[in-house]
This record gives C-alpha cells, structure tokens and sequence, in this order.
C-alpha cells in the first residue's frame, strides 16, 4: 500500500490552499498552569464548514478526473464529512448526493442544502446507508467519496500538522482526536515526515473506544454499542488509516464524558472559543494523564465547532 508521501501532502497542501483557511493556533496561559504543560491549540473550529474535514473533501474532489467531476460526488454522512463534501463539490460546479441517515441532527442537513447537496434521507442504520448509497452510484455515475478511509481525503487532512509544525517545528507531542481515524492518520504521516521525535497521541472518548482497544489487539474490533456526547467520533474505525496508525501512533487516550465537558467548558472559558465535544476530546486526554506530559510542548488540534448552542452541556 501507498501511503501519501511527503511530497504528496504538500502537493494536496498546494492544492486546496484557495478553498480552505489556514487556520489560526491559539494558546492560553491559564490552560497551560492547569495542565503543567505548554499547550498550542490547531483551531480547525475556524476552518471552512467549521471542521478539518473540509481539507480532507476539497483534495478528494480537485483530484477527480473531467469525467468523473461531470457526473459528481456522492457518500454517506450524518455529519461534518456531509458538508464538507457538498461544499467542495459547490466550489468545483458539480454536483453532490449525500445520504444521511433520517436521525441526522437538521442543523447538519441545513448545512448540506446550503451548499447545494442533494439529501437522500435514509434509515439510521450503517446497511441502509451503504445500500441507499450504492443506489445513488448506480443512478447518477457519482464518485463515492468516504469521510475517512480513502487515500486522497487521509492526505488532505495530513495539511492541517503539516501547517501546525510549519508554524512549530520542535513539538514534544501532538495529540488529534480519534473516530474514522482520518485526521489521526493524516497527522501521524506528517508528524512522522517531518520530526520524527515528536510523538503522536489519540484522544478518544471511553464510550466508542475501538481504535483504544484495535491499537491494543493489533486488529480493528468495531464498537458493538457508543455511548457518548462526541458525536463526531461514533464512527468505526477504518482500514487504511489503522495501518498508518499502527506504525507512526505512539499512543492512544481515553477521556470520559464528564472530562469532554470539563475540557470544553475550559477552552469556552478560558479561550472564548467555540468547540464541539469532539474537539475538546485531545485536551480532556491530557488533563487525565497530566503527569505524561508535564513541562511539554503539546500540539492539540481542535477538529471542529459545529455545536448545537442551545444543546450545550453547561
């Protein structure tokens, strides 16, 4: 297999440079003496859509072949992947079909609309979704674009460390969170490509904890159940990016729900900064093994914002 180069990452960096924002890294002195640590926070809260993803679809999209782009993109999302991907596609002229499942939150759908995204409401279930799916490829010729486990959406979001340690190339660690493992996997080869030192840690939330246990067992063992409010990181981890993360994650971290809130509330707090639980899901790791990453220089990426406000957990 593959994997994106180096190169390859930057060319993807290049790429989308026009759609995305490169986005600001923040840091704060209070968070800092609480954790007994140096933290600078990646903000892709502020990224286009309000989440990394944005990277991941815009690469994804501006890769296709005229013939491909002619007849659009399709995938299955309830989530952030959703708009990004409709997003993209609108910025290309083409056209996109998403299936989400009749459950999606309707802010996420809203989203989708405004970017021009055909919605195919199916049931909530991962069958129906890949059957409505495989149903709208077959109607319209679309290109299924997944949200994580596809080698050109990995590569764009392995831009996002590669601005972070362009900005700060001598980090002690940098800790992304875990769901897909898109994101982690993008991150772990640019980290891995440009300082090896450095170490790559996952957050990842105690109640859909299966790249936890698959990073254990050295095989992926899918969550039977989740139960927890980082509704972005529910998905099963993927194929391609376990293989990466097998060789370049130092390490993977659990944070409970109570955590994810503390953490949140912090950065609100203390930043005045709009997460979603999903992102705040690294820090909330950290802060549950402070003595790990005492007097380090720690790189956290907030992967997104999309946060229903009147549903906020403080």
């Amino acid at each position: 297999m593959n994997f994106p180069t180096l190169s390859d990452i930057r060319a993807a960096h290049e790429r989308i440079q026009p759609f995305i924002h490169r986005t600001p890294v923040l840091t704060s002195t209070a968070i800092n003496e609480i954790a007994g640590c140096e933290i600078f926070f990646k903000c892709e809260n502020f990224q286009k859509v309000g989440a990394f993803k944005a990277r991941g679809a815009a690469n994804a999209v501006l890769k296709l072949s005229p013939e491909q782009k002619a007849k659009g993109v399709a995938t299955h999302s309830s989530g952030n992947h959703a708009a990004a991907l409709a997003r993209a596609a609108s910025v290309a002229g083409i056209p996109s079909y998403i299936v989400m499942p009749s459950n999606a939150p309707e802010i996420k759908k809203k989203a989708v609309k405004g970017y021009g995204g055909e919605i195919i409401e199916c049931e909530p279930t991962q069958k129906d979704r890949e059957t409505t799916l495989e149903a709208v490829v077959e109607r319209t010729g679309a290109t299924f674009i997944p949200p994580f486990d596809y080698l050109d959406v990995i590569e764009g979001q392995a831009t996002c460390a590669l601005e972070l340690l362009e900005e700060l190339p001598d980090l002690d660690v940098v800790i992304a969170p875990v769901g897909g493992g898109g994101l982690l996997a993008g991150t772990a080869l640019t980290v891995h490509y440009l300082n090896p030192k450095t170490q790559v840690i996952a957050g990842e939330p105690t109640g859909a904890d299966d790249a936890f246990r698959s990073f254990r067992e050295g095989a992926i063992i899918p969550n039977t159940t989740t139960q927890t409010m980082a509704d972005g990181l529910l998905t099963t981890l993927g194929k391609l990016p376990f293989a990466i993360i097998q060789k370049h994650v130092e390490d993977i971290l659990l944070a409970t729900d109570p955590e994810i809130v503390e953490a949140m509330r912090l950065v609100y707090e203390r930043m005045k900064v709009v997460i979603e639980p999903s992102g705040a899901v690294p820090l909330a790791a950290l802060l549950a093994n402070k003595e790990r990453f005492s007097g380090r220089k720690v790189g956290i990426i907030i992967s997104g914002g999309n946060v229903d406000l009147g549903k906020l957990p403080f």
